[in-house]
This record gives structure tokens, C-alpha cells and sequence, in this order.
């Protein structure tokens, strides 16, 4: 049996680990695990062409209604929690920023560091593509603060970059750079800034416990998206995913679903 499953960047390593794994103990399932964003994952959905979708956001009401036209009715699973880690150059000065901070960088508000407490420089723009899930998620919980009416954007200034590893690289070399990953992508070359709801604080650092805890206002759940209720070799998987997989889930340096021991 091969199962096909497809999507968000954010969930690429642990979805790989989950496959690893997985086909080790069951030899005779294959299962090919590749990227390129929630929306390419849920696309493929839509098309028929895969069986799971990964991803790092929601489906929209549209998508859904495309699917349905297609004949396929998505099925939702949470399978892991993830914080989104504003990161920054080592050398940065800025210990932490609120959301309304954070809105204010990334739609050209604030230009420059001294504008949030930092020392003198430009600041530089970093973000996933439109594909990607993170990408969906930052713009409405963060630029646009969770209020579905807002038109705020992304500042035309803000450089696009095409991975994870894309936005690493940048904020390890260039001391005026910010950025946003999952928790699972940021290496010791970065810092992680803390962020607070308004400026009563508190400043909460990403963590699997300031996740579960609800802490930290930047985090949300991970899916995985099925044509319809899953059967056969797909249901097992992922039955597994959430049960014993959860284990993985820290060692990636994503959060186990609460309750699930991993």
C-alpha cells in the first residue's frame, strides 16, 4: 500500500519522521512524504492526486466548497500543536514585542529597530511565500491581531523567502533582520523574542509548555486533511500518528496533542 501525502513546509520534518517510522514498523506500506506549502498539500486534495494533505492552517470555506464540487468531502485531524517563533539576529538588542509591535514591523509602520526599543538600523523584513500556511496564519493572528475585518498587509517591503531554511539562513547573517518559523525550525544561531498580548505583559518565550498552557500568544494546532473518512492503510496511519507517533512530536521540536504522553 502507498499512501501520498503532500503539504506544509511546517510539518515536513515531522511528517518525515512519522513516515520513517512508521514504515519501519510496517514494511509493507509505503509512504511518500514531500512539501511545498499548505496550499500545494491542499490543492492536491482537492485534485484527487494524494491522500493525506499537511497542513499548517485551515481550509478555507472555499476550498472546502472546490472539494465538494470535486466530489470529496475533507476530513480534519490535529495531529501536533506548534508555537510560530519571532526570531532575530543574536546581535539584536530587542528582548521582547507585542503583537501590536509585531503589526506595526511587519506592515512598515516602524522601519526601524529604535522605533521598538532596539539599537540604530533598518529593519529587516523577513516572511514565508503566500503558500504557506505560516504564512496565512501570521497575517491574520499577528498583522491583522485576529480581527477578521482588518485589510492590514504584509509591508511591500518585506522579503519573501522560500523555506524555513531560507529565513535561518538570513537572520544568522544579517543583524537587522526579523523573522517568524515554527518552533521545530529555529537553531541556537538564532534569538527568539518573546511576545506579549499588549504591554502589561507577560513576555512569553515559545515553549511546548507556554503552548499547552496558552501562554504564548503565538501558537496553533497542525493538521492533517483526508478525502473523506479514512480507511485501510490511511485510517491505521493515522490512528498511529495521533496514539504512539505522538512521541516523535517532541523530538522534532513540535508539541504533543495534550493528554497523548508524547
Amino acid at each position: 500500500m502507498s499512501i501520498q501525502d503532500t503539504g506544509s513546509d511546517t510539518l515536513l520534518n515531522l511528517a518525515l519522521a512519522w513516515a520513517e517510522r512508521y514504515m519501519s514498523e510496517n514494511p509493507q506500506v509505503r509512504i511518500s512524504v514531500t512539501g511545498g506549502g499548505s496550499g500545494t498539500g491542499i490543492a492536491s486534495l482537492i485534485n484527487g492526486t494524494i491522500q493525506i494533505a499537511n497542513a499548517s492552517r485551515e481550509m478555507s470555506s472555499e476550498e472546502i466548497e472546490q472539494a465538494r464540487k470535486n466530489g470529496i468531502s475533507p476530513v480534519k485531524f490535529t495531529v501536533a500543536l506548534d508555537a510560530i517563533a519571532v526570531v532575530a539576529n543574536p546581535g539584536n538588542s530587542v528582548q521582547g514585542l507585542t503583537l501590536q509591535q509585531l503589526s506595526n514591523l511587519y506592515t512598515g509602520k516602524i522601519t526601524r529597530w529604535e522605533g521598538v526599543g532596539g539599537r540604530k538600523g533598518p529593519v529587516v523584513l523577513l516572511s514565508r511565500e503566500s503558500n504557506s500556511g505560516t504564512y496565512v496564519y501570521f497575517l491574520e493572528q499577528v498583522i491583522r491581531l485576529g480581527n477578521s475585518k482588518s485589510k492590514e498587509l504584509f509591508s511591500p517591503q518585506t522579503l519573501l523567502m522560500p523555506s524555513s531554511q531560507g529565513i535561518s539562513a538570513e537572520v544568522e547573517q544579517n543583524p537587522n533582520a526579523i523573522g517568524y518559523d515554527g518552533l521545530g525550525y529555529v537553531t541556537p544561531e538564532q534569538k527568539t523574542i518573546a511576545v506579549a498580548r499588549t504591554a502589561a505583559g507577560p513576555y512569553v518565550l515559545p515553549s511546548a509548555r507556554s503552548v499547552l498552557d496558552k501562554s504564548y500568544p503565538v501558537s496553533r494546532p497542525l493538521f492533517m486533511y483526508t478525502a473523506g473518512n479514512p480507511t485501510g492503510a490511511v485510517k491505521k496511519y493515522l490512528e498511529w500518528i495521533v496514539g504512539d507517533g505522538q512521541k516523535l512530536v517532541r523530538e522534532v521540536g513540535f508539541v504533543p496533542l495534550a493528554g497523548s504522553g508524547g
